[in-house]
Order: structure tokens, then sequence, then C-alpha cells
């Protein structure tokens, strides 16, 4: 790890000399400051510092983070700083801002100065669990061994609570500090719209309007670690997308309940796991090119299994490169914020399995047709975090969002953060709008095919 102080006639020809990267006064007391600025490399146009942010701001644990940061060279852009957010929670962010910024949303960029940063434990500063990494790679849902999990808790020792979204929060504000930026908006995407919430939650002044793009609750609660919702929303997509002409002439979501019934629970999960992934590639489910998972769904119920074995291959988790999603940052992360049938990260081990039954045994079928109670405690949310060490949790506040202008974005296909999330945190932001898009899934600022969503954006920033 490593700080650099500069002085201020240095900090003066290194703002001139790289389009403006606020380095401010570093001294004990004085703002927060970005150091070793120098042309972000393959980024034309933007700029790359670090951030040295307290590893523990309760000053338990000693040290300091050096957090990439990257910032677009138009520093007196007319409409100031907008601090774009990306998700996991586990995903880098620095080399990302071409794509958003430039490729995406030039409109936006001609007005707004676009900041990003590899959040804590992300990107070139990942933390890496190896075990953890090749079972779950970038995935929510597949479920990692035991061995896997406390194999990461004991990597990240004490320092696990701290990655938290309560310090990247924290992280947040002295980036605004050492940008000198008054106020921001803050925009994010996927767990990007959950950090991006608990900012304007936690720092309602320092925000000017909050842009939130496939949206997961501020607020956590042990529906949403069960991913009810999710499971639920699919028997509602699979039918929409099946009903576009040439309509599929059967029922998907039943085609999914007997699948998952006649596979197990094994297979049950890494069916979930498939159709959330498979949104990526394919919002329409039924693309023959990306292997129509619906036609394979009902090809598995009616005797010939072979398409969906085949794209279970094809799509299965893991072994994503840490720099590019760390799955030990989204699980430390998770298991601190997130709120579970046990309670919170301070239920002891011992007691979370008997509250977790308990649980599952009052839980309707409907809570999680067209999959089982079993899919729902055996996926990776619950799975990762049942074995994870007892520590401080992170905060969850109940609050509302402030009075300040929110647009709310998803698509209506959208299953890793579904529209019915964006339903529920809309009624919780006073000067909230919601922009459905329909026939898209997930993150539509980065990768909608039309523009609808975007020019939401866009008139939302003006």
């Amino acid at each position: 790890m490593r700080s650099k102080l500069l002085t201020a006639g240095l900090v003066l020809a290194l703002t001139a000399a790289f389009g403006g990267v606020a380095a401010a006064d570093a001294r004990p007391g004085g703002r927060p400051t970005l150091t070793d600025p120098h042309p972000c490399p393959g980024q034309p146009g933007f700029t790359c510092s670090t951030l040295t942010v307290p590893l523990d701001r309760s000053g338990r644990v000693p040290g300091t983070l050096d957090l990439p940061v990257a910032t677009a060279d138009n520093v007196t852009a007319p409409k100031g700083v907008l601090l774009f957010l990306t998700g996991g929670p586990g995903q880098g962010g620095v080399g990302t801002i071409t794509r958003i910024a430039t490729q995406r949303m030039p409109e936006v960029a001609k007005d707004y100065r676009f900041v990003t940063l590899d959040q804590r434990g992300t990107g070139a500063n990942a933390l890496r669990c190896p075990g953890l990494q090749a079972q779950m790679g970038s995935s929510d849902i597949a479920t990692p061994t035991r061995e896997a999990v406390t194999e990461c808790a004991r990597i990240l020792g004490n320092t696990a609570p701290l990655y938290s979204t309560d310090q990247t929060v924290a992280d947040f504000d002295q980036l605004r500090q050492a940008l000198g930026a008054s106020k921001m908006v803050v925009d994010g995407v996927s767990y990007g719209s959950f950090t991006a919430a608990r900012y304007a939650i936690a720092h309602p002044g320092n925000v000017s309007k909050v842009v939130l793009d496939s949206v997961l609750p501020h607020h956590a609660s042990a529906s949403a670690s069960l991913y009810l919702t999710g499971m639920t929303a699919e028997a509602r997509v699979l039918r929409a997308a099946c009903a576009v002409a040439p309509a599929c002439g059967y029922d998907p979501a039943q085609d999914l309940a007997w699948v998952v019934r006649h596979r197990g629970t094994a297979d049950g999960v890494k069916i979930f796991d498939l159709i959330v992934t498979y949104e990526f590639v394919d919002p329409t489910y039924r693309n023959p090119s990306a292997g129509d998972v619906i036609g394979a769904l009902h090809a598995a119920r009616t005797g010939s299994p072979a398409q969906l074995d085949s794209l279970l291959e094809a799509y299965k988790s893991g072994g994503d490169d840490p720099a590019s999603f760390s799955s030990g940052l989204h699980a430390a992360t998770l298991c601190a914020d997130q709120r579970f049938p046990w309670g919170s990260s301070a239920t002891p081990v011992s007691w979370r399995q008997p509250l977790l039954s308990l649980t599952a045994r009052a839980l309707p079928a409907s809570a999680t047709w067209p999959y089982t109670t079993e899919v729902a405690t055996q996926q990776g949310f619950i799975q990762s975090c049942l074995p994870w060490p007892a520590e401080h949790p992170g905060s969850n506040p109940a609050s509302r969002l402030p009075n300040v202008p929110v647009l709310l974005l998803n698509g209506d296909r959208d299953l890793s953060t579904p529209l019915e999330w964006a339903r529920e945190e809309a009624a919780q932001a006073p000067r909230g709008q919601l922009v459905i898009v329909p026939g898209e899934s997930h993150s539509i600022q980065n990768r909608e095919r039309g523009h609808a969503g975007r020019d939401a954006v866009i008139s939302f920033l003006k």
C-alpha cells in the first residue's frame, strides 16, 4: 500500500497537466487527495489516480487501502460530477468508464464529468479466495462448498467486516471531497443501485440526483437473501417471452416447475443459475443461437434433456478472473450487509441452520414456485453466508430515500434484479420516477439493445 503527499505547487501542476484531477490538501485534517494522476491506459480522455482510504474507519484495524479512480478530463463540465457505480458486489469500475461514458452515454458525458472507482476489494486490488472463485465466479446463485466459504473467511480474517457497504459509502464521500464537489449525481447499476441509495440516505445533502438502474432495494430482508422474488418472477418473465409471436403454445413456467421437481434440488439450483446467467446474452429467452432456454426446458419435460444439459454446461458458473469480479469481496459484503432467515451476520453460526430450517418449513409453496423451498435454501446467497463467521453486521436503514429526484430503471425481463424490486424501491422514493424498459433484461445503461432507457436517463439529467 502506498500514499503520496503532494505539495500545493505540484498539485497545481498535475491538475493542469492531467485534466484537473482533484488533488487537495493531504495534511492531517485536510481535504482527501487523489494522488499519482496519469492517463488511463487505453482510455483516452480519462485520468487514473489513487484515493487512499482507511481500512477501518473505527481505527481498530490499522492500515489503508489504495483505491484506483478514473475521472473524465472535462473538469469544467457544466453540470458537475456524475459518480458511476458498478455492481456485484465484486465488479471493478475503472475499466468500464470508457464504455459507459463514451460509448453508451455520450450525451450525458457532454454535460457531466464521469467518475468511477474500483470499490474496496475489487479490480486491481481484488480480494482473492481461490476456492470460492473457482466455484462461484460472478454468480449469486451457484452453491459453494462449506470448505470454500470457510477458506475465504480464513484468508480475510478480521478484515472481512471492513468490506461492508457502510465502509464503501464512506469511501464515496471521501472521493467526493477529493474531487472538490459539493454535490454529485450518483448513478448505480445492480448492486451499484444499492450503494447509490445507501450513499444518498447517508449523505442526502451531497447528492443532487440519483439514478438506480436494475434495482436492488436498499433495505435488506430475509426474503431477498432467499431470492424469493427472483424465483417467482421467472414465471412472469418466461410466460411473457413465450407469448411473443410466434407464441410457444405451451406454459414455460409449468415446464420449469416440472423439470426442477424431477431433477432434484442440486439441478434446480443449477437451472436457476442458468436462467439468470442466460438473460445476459438473450433477453428473449428463445434465441436459438444462444441456446433457447425456454425450448430447452420444454424439450426436457417431454423427454429430451440433451439441450438443457448442454446449456447447463455452457453457462456453468465459476472461474472468473478476480480482477473482473471478486467472489471473495462478493461474499464478504453480502454476509455483512444482508439479512437472513437467521437474522444478521451477528447471529452465532451454530444457531443459523435451525433458524433457516424453521423458516423453510413455514414457507408456502407459492413463495418459491416454480422452484422449491429446497432450491431457495441451497442457492448461493444463503450457502455463502450460512457458515460465514459471526461478525458485526453492516447497517440496514429502513428510512426512505431523501427528497431528491430519483430515476429508477428496470427491464421487465430482468431476473437478476427483477422488476418487482424496482417497484418496491420506487415506493421508498418521495421524488421517484420508475421507467420500465419493455423486452430488456439487466443493466439498462450498459446493455439495453435500444435507446428508450438511456433516453430516460438523458432527459432526467438535463
